[in-house]
Protein backbone atom coordinates (compact mmCIF):
# COMPACT_ATOMS: atom_id res chain seq x y z
CA UNK A 1 0.00 0.00 0.00
CA UNK A 2 1.72 3.23 -0.86
CA UNK A 3 2.61 6.11 1.72
CA UNK A 4 -0.28 8.28 -0.38
CA UNK A 5 -2.66 5.83 0.08
CA UNK A 6 -2.17 5.39 3.97
CA UNK A 7 -1.83 9.15 4.71
CA UNK A 8 -5.25 9.74 2.64
CA UNK A 9 -6.92 6.83 4.90
CA UNK A 10 -5.96 7.76 8.08
CA UNK A 11 -6.96 11.27 7.74
CA UNK A 12 -10.99 9.50 6.15
CA UNK A 13 -10.48 7.26 9.46
CA UNK A 14 -9.80 10.16 12.00
CA UNK A 15 -12.33 12.41 9.96
CA UNK A 16 -14.95 10.52 9.87
CA UNK A 17 -15.06 9.10 13.38
CA UNK A 18 -14.96 13.16 14.75
CA UNK A 19 -17.67 13.99 12.50
CA UNK A 20 -19.79 10.70 13.65
CA UNK A 21 -20.30 12.78 16.44
CA UNK A 22 -21.77 15.96 15.51
CA UNK A 23 -25.03 17.11 15.28
CA UNK A 24 -25.88 14.55 18.38
CA UNK A 25 -28.85 15.26 20.37
CA UNK A 26 -29.66 12.29 22.14
CA UNK A 27 -28.24 13.03 25.81
CA UNK A 28 -27.83 16.76 25.50
CA UNK A 29 -29.22 19.06 22.68
CA UNK A 30 -26.36 20.68 20.93
CA UNK A 31 -26.77 23.57 18.93
CA UNK A 32 -26.80 23.41 14.69
CA UNK A 33 -24.42 26.89 13.03
CA UNK A 34 -25.66 27.42 9.47
CA UNK A 35 -23.88 30.11 7.39
CA UNK A 36 -26.06 32.06 5.56
CA UNK A 37 -25.39 34.49 2.59
CA UNK A 38 -28.11 37.23 2.47
CA UNK A 39 -28.51 39.11 -0.96
CA UNK A 40 -31.11 41.60 -2.50
CA UNK A 41 -30.77 42.29 -6.54
CA UNK A 42 -26.96 40.77 -6.03
CA UNK A 43 -26.39 43.44 -3.23
CA UNK A 44 -25.57 41.76 0.34
CA UNK A 45 -27.56 42.70 3.22
CA UNK A 46 -26.17 43.58 6.21
CA UNK A 47 -27.37 44.57 9.91
CA UNK A 48 -30.20 42.14 10.58
CA UNK A 49 -30.69 39.96 13.91
CA UNK A 50 -31.97 36.73 14.93
CA UNK A 51 -35.75 37.59 15.23
CA UNK A 52 -35.51 38.46 11.57
CA UNK A 53 -34.65 34.94 10.19
CA UNK A 54 -36.95 31.70 9.57
CA UNK A 55 -35.56 28.14 10.32
CA UNK A 56 -37.29 24.91 9.31
CA UNK A 57 -35.80 21.94 10.41
CA UNK A 58 -37.40 19.21 8.79
CA UNK A 59 -39.80 21.21 8.12
CA UNK A 60 -40.72 22.34 12.43
CA UNK A 61 -39.77 25.73 13.04
CA UNK A 62 -36.79 26.85 15.59
CA UNK A 63 -35.72 29.33 17.62
CA UNK A 64 -32.68 31.13 15.94
CA UNK A 65 -30.53 32.42 19.37
CA UNK A 66 -27.79 34.10 17.43
CA UNK A 67 -27.03 35.69 14.24
CA UNK A 68 -23.47 37.13 14.16
CA UNK A 69 -21.97 39.16 11.65
CA UNK A 70 -18.27 39.71 11.25
CA UNK A 71 -17.27 39.19 15.75
CA UNK A 72 -16.25 35.24 14.48
CA UNK A 73 -12.91 34.63 13.41
CA UNK A 74 -12.04 32.74 10.19
CA UNK A 75 -10.35 29.94 9.16
CA UNK A 76 -9.79 30.01 5.97
CA UNK A 77 -8.33 26.85 3.82
CA UNK A 78 -6.92 26.94 0.15
CA UNK A 79 -6.82 23.89 -1.32
CA UNK A 80 -4.83 24.34 -4.58
CA UNK A 81 -4.78 21.85 -7.82
CA UNK A 82 -0.93 21.93 -8.51
CA UNK A 83 -1.16 18.98 -11.82
CA UNK A 84 1.23 19.73 -14.59
CA UNK A 85 -1.71 21.00 -16.68
CA UNK A 86 -0.91 24.18 -14.97
CA UNK A 87 1.46 26.23 -16.82
CA UNK A 88 4.32 28.69 -15.36
CA UNK A 89 2.15 31.73 -15.71
CA UNK A 90 -0.93 30.47 -14.16
CA UNK A 91 1.16 28.78 -11.21
CA UNK A 92 2.51 32.69 -10.70
CA UNK A 93 -1.41 34.22 -10.91
CA UNK A 94 -2.44 31.57 -8.32
CA UNK A 95 0.36 32.50 -6.24
CA UNK A 96 -0.52 35.96 -6.29
CA UNK A 97 -4.24 35.09 -5.73
CA UNK A 98 -3.53 33.70 -2.50
CA UNK A 99 -1.04 35.89 -1.33
CA UNK A 100 -3.68 38.78 -1.79
CA UNK A 101 -6.06 36.57 0.28
CA UNK A 102 -3.59 36.07 3.12
CA UNK A 103 -3.61 40.01 2.94
CA UNK A 104 -6.60 40.25 3.41
CA UNK A 105 -7.25 38.58 6.44
CA UNK A 106 -7.33 39.90 10.21
CA UNK A 107 -4.51 38.93 13.17
CA UNK A 108 -7.51 37.20 14.68
CA UNK A 109 -7.84 34.65 12.06
CA UNK A 110 -6.00 31.50 10.25
CA UNK A 111 -5.12 30.04 7.78
CA UNK A 112 -3.84 26.59 5.87
CA UNK A 113 -2.75 25.12 2.60
CA UNK A 114 -3.70 21.98 1.21
CA UNK A 115 -1.66 21.38 -2.55
CA UNK A 116 -2.88 18.41 -4.52
CA UNK A 117 -1.93 16.98 -8.05
CA UNK A 118 -1.61 12.68 -7.72
CA UNK A 119 -0.32 13.91 -4.15
CA UNK A 120 -2.42 15.99 -1.50
CA UNK A 121 -0.04 17.65 0.34
CA UNK A 122 -0.78 19.82 3.51
CA UNK A 123 1.81 22.79 2.85
CA UNK A 124 1.00 24.39 7.07
CA UNK A 125 -2.10 23.30 9.02
CA UNK A 126 -4.36 25.93 10.19
CA UNK A 127 -1.75 28.93 11.89
CA UNK A 128 -2.12 32.72 12.58
CA UNK A 129 1.81 32.96 10.91
CA UNK A 130 0.99 34.12 7.90
CA UNK A 131 4.21 33.85 6.53
CA UNK A 132 4.57 30.55 7.20
CA UNK A 133 1.22 29.90 4.62
CA UNK A 134 2.90 32.73 2.52
CA UNK A 135 6.40 30.26 2.12
CA UNK A 136 4.91 27.47 1.98
CA UNK A 137 3.03 29.14 -1.18
CA UNK A 138 6.08 30.10 -2.82
CA UNK A 139 7.52 26.85 -3.07
CA UNK A 140 4.62 25.35 -4.57
CA UNK A 141 5.61 23.29 -7.97
CA UNK A 142 2.69 21.79 -10.84
CA UNK A 143 3.43 18.11 -11.64
CA UNK A 144 1.58 15.25 -12.11
CA UNK A 145 -2.18 14.44 -11.77
CA UNK A 146 -5.66 15.41 -10.05
CA UNK A 147 -7.02 14.52 -6.43
CA UNK A 148 -9.56 16.57 -6.36
CA UNK A 149 -11.77 14.56 -4.20
CA UNK A 150 -8.77 13.33 -1.75
CA UNK A 151 -7.65 17.25 -1.59
CA UNK A 152 -11.45 18.45 -0.96
CA UNK A 153 -11.37 16.12 2.69
CA UNK A 154 -8.47 16.83 3.60
CA UNK A 155 -8.89 20.49 3.50
CA UNK A 156 -12.62 20.31 5.58
CA UNK A 157 -10.95 18.11 7.89
CA UNK A 158 -7.95 20.98 8.60
CA UNK A 159 -11.12 23.37 8.65
CA UNK A 160 -12.88 21.69 11.19
CA UNK A 161 -9.57 21.14 13.40
CA UNK A 162 -9.73 24.17 15.43
CA UNK A 163 -12.65 26.84 16.60
CA UNK A 164 -13.76 29.68 14.43
CA UNK A 165 -15.55 30.08 10.81
CA UNK A 166 -14.12 27.56 8.37
CA UNK A 167 -13.99 28.43 4.74
CA UNK A 168 -12.50 26.26 1.87
CA UNK A 169 -11.43 27.34 -1.04
CA UNK A 170 -10.98 24.81 -3.72
CA UNK A 171 -9.55 25.82 -7.30
CA UNK A 172 -9.28 23.24 -10.12
CA UNK A 173 -8.11 23.20 -13.72
CA UNK A 174 -9.51 19.95 -14.18
CA UNK A 175 -11.25 17.19 -13.66
CA UNK A 176 -10.23 14.56 -10.82
CA UNK A 177 -8.05 11.75 -12.26
CA UNK A 178 -6.46 9.56 -9.22
CA UNK A 179 -8.39 9.99 -5.99
CA UNK A 180 -8.87 7.18 -4.16
CA UNK A 181 -11.87 8.52 -1.74
CA UNK A 182 -15.36 8.45 -3.57
CA UNK A 183 -17.30 11.53 -4.38
CA UNK A 184 -20.41 10.65 -2.59
CA UNK A 185 -18.46 9.82 0.64
CA UNK A 186 -16.67 13.25 0.71
CA UNK A 187 -19.91 14.52 0.37
CA UNK A 188 -21.57 12.84 2.95
CA UNK A 189 -18.67 13.95 5.41
CA UNK A 190 -19.25 17.60 4.11
CA UNK A 191 -22.93 17.39 5.22
CA UNK A 192 -21.60 16.45 9.06
CA UNK A 193 -19.57 19.97 9.20
CA UNK A 194 -19.85 23.25 9.37
CA UNK A 195 -16.93 24.21 6.94
CA UNK A 196 -18.52 26.30 3.54
CA UNK A 197 -16.41 25.67 0.40
CA UNK A 198 -16.24 28.08 -2.35
CA UNK A 199 -15.36 26.07 -5.76
CA UNK A 200 -13.01 28.00 -7.90
CA UNK A 201 -12.81 26.36 -11.82
CA UNK A 202 -10.60 27.42 -14.56
CA UNK A 203 -10.84 26.26 -18.14
CA UNK A 204 -13.54 24.23 -19.91
CA UNK A 205 -13.28 21.26 -18.12
CA UNK A 206 -15.83 20.63 -15.74
CA UNK A 207 -16.46 17.81 -13.11
CA UNK A 208 -19.77 17.97 -10.83
CA UNK A 209 -18.13 17.26 -8.01
CA UNK A 210 -17.43 20.90 -7.16
CA UNK A 211 -20.62 22.17 -7.89
CA UNK A 212 -22.01 19.73 -5.66
CA UNK A 213 -19.72 20.24 -2.49
CA UNK A 214 -20.23 24.06 -2.74
CA UNK A 215 -24.23 23.44 -2.83
CA UNK A 216 -23.71 20.89 0.18
CA UNK A 217 -21.97 23.12 2.36
CA UNK A 218 -23.88 26.43 1.42
CA UNK A 219 -21.25 28.06 -0.64
CA UNK A 220 -20.85 28.12 -4.16
CA UNK A 221 -19.22 27.59 -7.19
CA UNK A 222 -17.28 29.80 -9.30
CA UNK A 223 -16.33 29.74 -13.07
CA UNK A 224 -13.24 31.70 -14.63
CA UNK A 225 -11.95 31.72 -18.04
CA UNK A 226 -8.45 32.71 -17.04
CA UNK A 227 -6.38 32.41 -13.85
CA UNK A 228 -5.91 36.47 -15.13
CA UNK A 229 -8.77 37.04 -13.00
CA UNK A 230 -7.92 34.81 -9.92
CA UNK A 231 -6.57 37.44 -7.72
CA UNK A 232 -10.27 39.52 -8.02
CA UNK A 233 -12.06 36.26 -7.21
CA UNK A 234 -10.47 35.29 -3.86
CA UNK A 235 -10.70 38.41 -2.82
CA UNK A 236 -14.11 38.60 -3.37
CA UNK A 237 -15.01 35.44 -1.62
CA UNK A 238 -13.26 36.59 1.35
CA UNK A 239 -14.93 39.67 1.19
CA UNK A 240 -18.52 37.80 0.65
CA UNK A 241 -18.12 35.03 3.06
CA UNK A 242 -17.24 37.93 5.90
CA UNK A 243 -20.79 39.57 5.17
CA UNK A 244 -22.34 35.99 5.91
CA UNK A 245 -24.27 35.93 9.19
CA UNK A 246 -23.85 32.44 11.25
CA UNK A 247 -26.90 31.12 12.74
CA UNK A 248 -27.48 28.87 15.24
CA UNK A 249 -30.39 27.17 17.10
CA UNK A 250 -31.32 24.14 19.37
CA UNK A 251 -32.97 21.71 17.93
CA UNK A 252 -36.33 21.11 19.14
CA UNK A 253 -39.08 18.66 17.96
CA UNK A 254 -37.25 16.96 15.73
CA UNK A 255 -35.54 13.44 15.71
CA UNK A 256 -32.13 13.08 16.25
CA UNK A 257 -30.95 11.09 13.44
CA UNK A 258 -30.56 10.93 9.46
CA UNK A 259 -30.86 13.42 7.24
CA UNK A 260 -32.51 16.85 8.27
CA UNK A 261 -33.54 18.76 5.74
CA UNK A 262 -33.33 23.40 6.11
CA UNK A 263 -35.00 26.20 4.94
CA UNK A 264 -33.47 29.49 5.77
CA UNK A 265 -35.28 32.50 5.12
CA UNK A 266 -35.56 35.86 5.94
CA UNK A 267 -38.97 37.42 7.45
CA UNK A 268 -41.04 39.70 5.75
CA UNK A 269 -38.09 40.26 2.96
CA UNK A 270 -37.51 39.19 -0.63
CA UNK A 271 -34.45 38.36 -0.66
CA UNK A 272 -31.92 35.24 -1.66
CA UNK A 273 -30.98 33.27 1.17
CA UNK A 274 -27.86 30.52 0.48
CA UNK A 275 -27.10 27.97 3.07
CA UNK A 276 -26.71 24.95 3.14
CA UNK A 277 -29.92 22.80 2.53
CA UNK A 278 -29.45 20.17 5.68
CA UNK A 279 -27.21 18.00 7.38
CA UNK A 280 -26.54 14.74 8.31
CA UNK A 281 -26.90 13.43 12.29
CA UNK A 282 -26.01 10.87 13.68
CA UNK A 283 -23.63 7.59 12.98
Amino acid sequence: MSRYLIQVLFLFAAGSAALAQAPSFSSEVEAVRVDVLVTDNGKLVPGLEPGDFEILDNGVPQKVELASFEEIPLNVVLALDMSASLDAGQLAHLRTAGRTLLDGLKKTDQAALVTFSHVVSQGTGLTSSFDRVRAALDDTAAFGQTSLVDASFTGMMIGESDVGRSLLILFTDGIDTRSWLAADTVLDTAKRCDVVVYGVEVGKHRFSFPRDLSAATGGRLIEIESTKDLNATFRGILDEFRQRYLISYSPQGVTAGGWHRLDVRVKGRSVVVRARPGYLSGN
